[in-house]
């Protein structure tokens, strides 16, 4: 990434007015889990670090399957486009409560440990959502009969249930190791959508002050059994003010990163509703971000099949815009026919009609993919 002199020298300013105690909004930030391991407390300070450089570009399942192709050894759909891989990975460990060898979408928990591994020796950064299944109904994620959430915290009736749950997450948290046997730091992104009504911890189906309660727990439940490799993200859908936003915030000493997620809906051809949405939920967030000193990110987005050729330069370019967001994670490329699911993708391959743009946002100053990180912090 190209990068002028008075950006260089501006960056080392700030840099070195943070080691200083400056209190600069974007720099004064700490870890909620005060035990959190050094590797850890690195790559939270990487993080800030990089949004003076630019946002991270992110895909879900992306060292695991692409458009026509699964489980082919070091490929990436956004590799074969750009010679380079994501800066963010992004998994989802929905399965583990039912000791399913394999996640909601397939892919194999001892896969999925292996490409966080790899994707970390390269320098880069996993994200695990976890669409945990209604633990009242046995039903996926997607039922949300009310009050669900409430049998799980201390005194209900699913409250062991969880908990078990949660050990096995705890497990599966403290395998992931590099090659030295350190831990491997991840963003770790429960309860996501949270504004949302359709998940059975979403807006409506409990109380703001039960989900602080099972955010809280969960936060140090976790701690407890000595998971600290883990960057908390606070995570809704649409949301229409501050308040709205920080309805089910569970506080400042329990998250890390502030988000929200967004997509393109095919009614919005030109993409104008889109842009107009993120800008004003990016407005609404990066005042949050500064008052509580909190990282931000759009956690997940798209636009299904990306139809329109200029989608990255022309829509998603600029509806993050000039505002400083950690990163930015595409959804997957489930790119291929089974059973009842249609192919679905978010990213580009080789041979769709946005890869050529998409080249033109890869080579933006503003984008980071992998091989930047390292650069960027240099």
């Amino acid at each position: 990434m190209k990068k002028n002199i008075i950006t260089l020298l501006l960056s080392v300013f700030i840099g070195s007015s943070c080691s200083a105690g400056n209190n600069n909004p974007y720099t004064n930030l700490s870890l909620s889990d005060k035990k959190a391991t050094p590797e850890t407390v690195s790559l939270y300070k990487k993080l800030n670090q990089l949004t003076q450089k630019g946002f991270l570009f992110g895909h879900q399942d992306d060292l695991a399957y692409g458009v026509n192709w699964k489980y082919e050894n070091g490929r990436s759909d956004i590799k074969d486009v750009t010679g380079d891989y994501p800066a963010v990975y992004g998994w989802d460990i929905a399965g583990l409560e039912k000791d399913n060898p394999n996640n909601i979408d397939g892919v194999p928990f001892d896969k999925m440990k292996k490409y966080i591994q790899e994707a970390n020796e390269r320098g880069g950064i996993s994200t695990i959502s976890w669409h945990f299944d209604n633990p009242a109904t046995g039903k996926d994620a997607w039922d949300h009969t009310p009050n669900s959430l409430k049998t799980i915290l201390p005194g209900g009736e699913n409250h062991q249930k969880f908990t078990s749950w949660l050990d096995k997450a705890a497990n599966f948290f403290l395998s992931l190791k590099d090659k030295k046997g350190k831990q491997i730091p991840v963003l770790f992104r429960p309860y996501h959508e949270l504004t949302g009504g359709w998940f059975w911890w979403g807006k409506g189906n409990c109380t703001p002050e039960e989900f602080k309660m099972a955010w809280k727990f969960t936060f140090e439940y976790l701690q407890k059994k000595g998971v600290h490799n883990l960057i908390y993200v606070y995570n809704t859908s649409s949301f229409s003010s501050k308040e709205d936003f920080l309805a089910n915030y569970p506080g400042d000493d329990f998250a890390d990163i502030i988000s929200f997620d967004s997509y393109q809906n095919n009614d919005d051809k030109d993409g104008q509703k889109f842009v107009a949405e993120v800008q004003k939920q990016l407005k609404i967030i990066n005042e949050i971000g500064l008052q509580k000193h909190k990282l931000i990110a759009i956690a997940e987005a798209g636009y299904e099949a990306i139809p329109d050729p200029k989608w990255w330069t022309g829509t998603l370019n600029k509806a993050i815009g000039d505002y400083k967001i950690s990163y930015v994670l595409l959804w997957r490329n489930h790119g291929w026919q089974e059973k009842e699911q249609k192919m679905h993708y978010y990213a580009p391959f080789s041979g769709q009609v946005s890869e050529k743009d998409f080249v033109d946002f890869y080579n933006l100053d503003k984008t980071l993919f992998e091989k930047d990180i390292q650069k960027a912090l240099k």
